[in-house]
């Protein structure tokens, strides 16, 4: 008779409340997480200049932080410096010896046609006065000594102003193009670390911390402060080892938080293949119960949620 009296009472409250007598729907608790962008030097530096505070709206490439640059500065400067010297000794390989050294050439080749044409008359009056007897063979001899050397001095002349005038050789001409390339590398580096030493914003988005202060030195790569971008929002939950296999990427769930706005669906863009808080025995019944999956999922845009909020999820009906 009781058992009547039940079953009649239960199936009155199912006609009047809809949903009475169903399954419960499981929840699932989780957490909100942010995934940042960080933003650190290249270089080792002082901080000069921190533009930005947290909270701060920043859009991409706007000006974050710069460090102190004053070696790079110098660098860039003696690289130019470099390229300037490299430049002119190249020029002046391939234009040869420049015009005041070729006049001075000239000049002593005059000097020495002068001194051969002079040299040329004395041999020829010693000639004339050795033929009289007047002179001794020795001096004739002499003289045409002398008249040899200025005719050498005269082809030498000749042949220095012919190469004053010509380009260097292949080869220096090759080394001396290599050695402006190499300046022109060196000073396109040191302007590319001089670049480095001014950071802009890599995205747009929030700054969410700062863990420098200006003055302080940062080392290259670690984080002077992060960035939250718009959209960077995820939930992450456990499922039970037991409804692991009933879910699937993509599948839907309601996600409910103090404060938070009601019918809030999240797809599932992420279920870790190994389970999470097991201790190291072989798996029984019992143990399995406590076996949990981590899952990942994707919160819309415009939701007003912070990273590290609890939250709630049901699956979708």
């Amino acid at each position: 008779m009781l058992d009547t009296i039940l079953a009649w009472i239960s199936a009155l409250l199912a006609a009047i409340i809809p949903g009475y007598g169903d399954a419960p729907v499981p929840h699932y608790s989780g957490y909100v997480e942010g995934e940042y962008v960080y933003v650190a030097p290249s270089v080792t530096g002082r901080i000069k200049t921190l533009a930005v505070v947290e909270g701060d709206t920043v859009k991409a490439d706007q000006f974050l932080f710069d460090m102190d640059s004053t070696k790079q500065q110098a660098a860039v400067r003696a690289a130019e410096a470099k390229i300037g010297t490299a430049s002119a000794n190249l020029n002046n390989l391939e234009t040869g010896s420049r015009d005041p050294e070729i006049e001075v050439i000239k000049a002593s080749l005059e000097q020495a046609i002068a001194h051969r044409n002079l040299a040329e008359s004395a041999l020829k009056r010693t000639e004339d006065l050795f033929a009289r007897e007047i002179v001794a063979q020795a001096k004739v001899d002499v003289d045409r000594a002398a008249l040899e050397e200025a005719e050498a001095q005269v082809a030498q002349l000749k042949a220095q102003l012919e190469v004053a005038a010509l380009p260097a050789r292949s080869a220096q001409l090759l080394a001396a193009q290599k050695t402006l390339e190499a300046a022109q590398a060196d000073a396109d580096l040191a302007r590319s670390q001089l670049d480095d030493m001014t950071v802009a914003a890599p995205v747009e988005g929030r700054i969410e911390t700062v863990y420098y202060k200006a003055g302080e030195v940062a080392a290259a790569g670690a984080p002077v402060l992060s960035i939250l971008p718009p959209n960077a929002l995820k939930v992450l939950f456990f499922l039970p080892e037991a409804e692991r296999a009933d879910f699937a990427l993509g599948d839907q769930l309601e996600m409910e938080c103090d404060g938070c706005d009601t019918g809030i669906k999240v797809a599932i863009s992420k279920m870790a293949s190994e389970p999470q808080y097991t201790p190291p025995i072989i798996y029984s019944r019992e143990e399995r119960s406590r076996l949990v999956f981590r899952a990942e999922a994707r919160i819309p845009a415009g939701a007003t949620l912070l990273p590290g909020q609890p939250v709630s999820l049901r699956r979708v009906k």
